[in-house]
């Protein structure tokens, strides 16, 4: 499929130089009504195509989508998505038609005259004052979404997290019994010490360093970012989240996961999606994939950019519980 789309983009491509080599080539042909006629024809017969393109597109390649969010705030996300998409959706459909009908229908004639039409205000007004409503309405629910997803002042129980980046690595450091993260600065790091925890700081002799993210279904988590050396992006695409880990400062966000990991896998379109990727997987004698969610670096980091990801596993509280309380404290490994 990814072929098939590259293979498009080359023959527009090369269709454009073509085309651009004639109209330099009848810079001094004046065009007859046969000419015209051909031309306005060529415009329905390109209008059909772009509509088979794009009805191809949105069929058959809806399967590379991200599945339904898997955090609670990440659903208006997707509604906004869903929104704007097909907001610009219908308007391209109508006005890719027009377009293309009125190329058609106004091609030139001889003996016809174009009618000059200077300006209607009615129009223009008309032209002016949707579109900014529409826009008033988008940018308004995305900063409403924005700020439910970044307001952490009223979330008493949340689980709290600090991701730390590195080229090219995560680590992930959980609060303890107390709820508080210790303090962290990279002039701390030495020998296993390696997230420059301050363990000074009475708050961090209960928290816990980790490899691998667990989450628990239901509740609240919040999270804090820092990065040791260069600018990298916390991106956890199933969960519509992503936060910038900035050298010498802390960022921030949370949100509250809705499915298991073993739930997300059962989803419809993530069976599809797993079998389409296996298929490949298979034909070049690669073991299986199976799903998991995942943390990723979306900013180009550096040469290992590409590798930087960290596994993160939902699950019900208790087995959360479970897995937390074996995990051992930055205390009792760092002395």
């Amino acid at each position: 499929m990814l072929a098939l789309f590259y293979i498009f983009i080359a023959v527009a491509i090369g269709v454009s130089f073509w085309q651009i080599t004639r109209i330099l080539n009848l810079r001094g042909v004046i065009a007859t009504d046969k000419d015209n006629a051909k031309q306005g024809t060529n415009a329905i017969y390109f209008m059909v195509f772009l509509y088979a393109m794009m009805i191809y597109c949105l069929i058959f390649m809806n399967v590379i989508m991200l599945p339904e969010s898997a955090s609670i705030e990440g659903e208006h996300d997707d509604n906004l998505f869903d929104i704007t998409f097909w907001l610009i959706g219908i308007v391209q459909f109508i006005m890719q038609f027009l377009i293309f009908y009125f190329t058609f229908k106004y091609r030139g004639k001889e003996g016809k005259k174009a009618k000059f039409y200077a300006d209607s205000h009615k129009l223009e007004l008309i032209w002016t004052v949707t579109p900014a409503v529409v826009l008033v309405f988008l940018i308004g629910y995305g900063l409403w979404q924005w700020n439910d997803i970044m307001d952490l002042s009223d979330e008493k129980d949340a689980v709290v997290i600090e991701v730390y980046s590195q080229q090219f690595r995560w680590d992930a450091r959980y609060a303890g019994e107390d709820n508080a993260l210790g303090l962290g600065n990279v002039n701390y790091i030495k020998g296993i010490n390696t997230m420059g925890v301050d363990m000074t700081d009475k708050n961090s002799a209960d928290d816990k360093q980790v490899t691998e993210l667990y989450l628990p279904k239901g509740r609240k988590i919040h999270f804090k970012f820092r990065s040791q050396d260069v600018l990298h992006s916390a991106y956890m695409p199933h969960f519509r989240a992503q936060m910038n880990c900035v050298p010498g400062m802390v960022t921030e966000f949370g949100f509250t996961p809705k499915y298991t990991t073993e739930e997300m896998r059962q989803q419809p379109e993530v069976i599809k999606k797993t079998k389409g990727i296996n298929k490949i997987r298979q034909a070049k004698g690669e073991d299986p994939y199976v799903f998991d969610y995942l943390l990723l670096c979306n900013k180009i980091c550096g040469a290992s950019h590409y590798n930087m990801q960290m596994k993160i596993t939902v699950v019900e509280q208790e087995e959360y519980d479970k897995w937390i309380a074996e995990q051992p404290t930055l205390a009792s490994v760092i002395k």
